[in-house]
């Protein structure tokens, strides 16, 4: 009997991103988020398709259609007006795909040559580890592919026995920190951060900790009122860990978060001066708008 390969929901994916790792990334956004953050930017992402279709008729260009209760998407109709994503009622996308890992291997081989590495992402990638870790091993059992680095974004939910279980073929993971203490996490998220900080201190661990990330929302976020304790922690980390700080700006969110204060580039600045005064440096893009 032959061996039933992995599959995931997969989102999205990116052939080219200079902004998910280090250096050129193919990236794979996964369906599926276990948080439901108020200022999540990708809230399209967070659940997965019922098949409701309550999304056909809204579609303008009829790429949408309902067969045997199930929702059937025309690529080839699709405008991208996301006008699907905005008439959602489970924060979901009708445009998934079903891939497996022979997909994703045969868009790696295509553009191999002009990438230092994969990034899986999400949603919550970590959701679907199992397909991560036949993946990556493939990419690592691969002579012409094994020089490309193996890496995820994740909120830092999973438990540790699962990061047990994705360690030996992983090269580094991008972690986000959405709140320094926990009550504020639990607000902004409906979870717990305990898992995200074992998370965190088991990759420092195994020297698999790329990048730290941290999103300010002025006024919502207490990264500055918890400055001290946070840049102990960040001072704790390896060498090779980057911090990274990202502006909270409305795209993409909805609900009340849109009626918070975005980040100016003088309060991101603040952040970083206020970091770096106590030794953390810090990476940062400055605010659009």
């Amino acid at each position: 009997m032959s061996k039933r390969h992995a599959t995931a929901t997969v989102s999205k994916i990116l052939n080219f991103s200079c902004v998910d790792g280090p250096g050129n990334r193919l990236v794979i956004f996964l369906q599926g988020c276990n948080y439901q953050c108020k200022n999540c930017h990708n809230p399209h992402t967070i659940g997965i398709c019922n098949h409701c279709g309550d999304c056909v008729s809204p579609c303008p260009s009829h790429a949408l259609s309902l067969s045997e209760g199930k929702i059937q998407w025309d690529a080839a109709l699709c405008t991208h007006c996301d006008r699907c994503l905005d008439v959602c009622p489970n924060q979901s996308n009708p445009k998934t795909q079903q891939m497996g890992v022979e997909d994703i291997l045969q868009l790696v081989h295509k553009h191999q040559l002009f990438l230092s590495g994969i990034t899986v992402s999400g949603g919550e990638a970590t959701l679907q580890l199992p397909f991560i870790v036949e993946l990556f091993s493939a990419i690592k059992a691969d002579p012409t592919l094994r020089q490309l680095t193996c890496m995820v974004d994740t909120n830092g939910s999973l438990s540790l026995t699962g990061w047990e279980k994705v360690l030996p073929v992983l090269d580094g993971a991008m972690v986000d920190l959405k709140a320094w203490q926990e009550e504020t996490h639990a607000w902004l998220t409906s979870r717990s951060h305990h898992r995200v900080i074992q998370t965190i201190d088991m990759l420092a661990k195994h020297d698999k900790l790329e990048e730290v990330r941290l999103l300010h929302i002025p006024g919502i976020t207490d990264f500055e009122q918890e400055i001290d304790a946070l840049a102990h922690f960040l001072g704790s980390l390896p060498q090779r860990t980057s911090v990274r700080l990202n502006a909270f700006q409305h795209h993409g969110v909805v609900g009340e978060a849109l009626q918070w204060q975005t980040c100016s580039q003088k309060q991101i600045e603040s952040l970083a001066n206020a970091l770096g005064q106590r030794g953390i440096d810090t990476l940062y893009l400055n605010p659009i708008g």
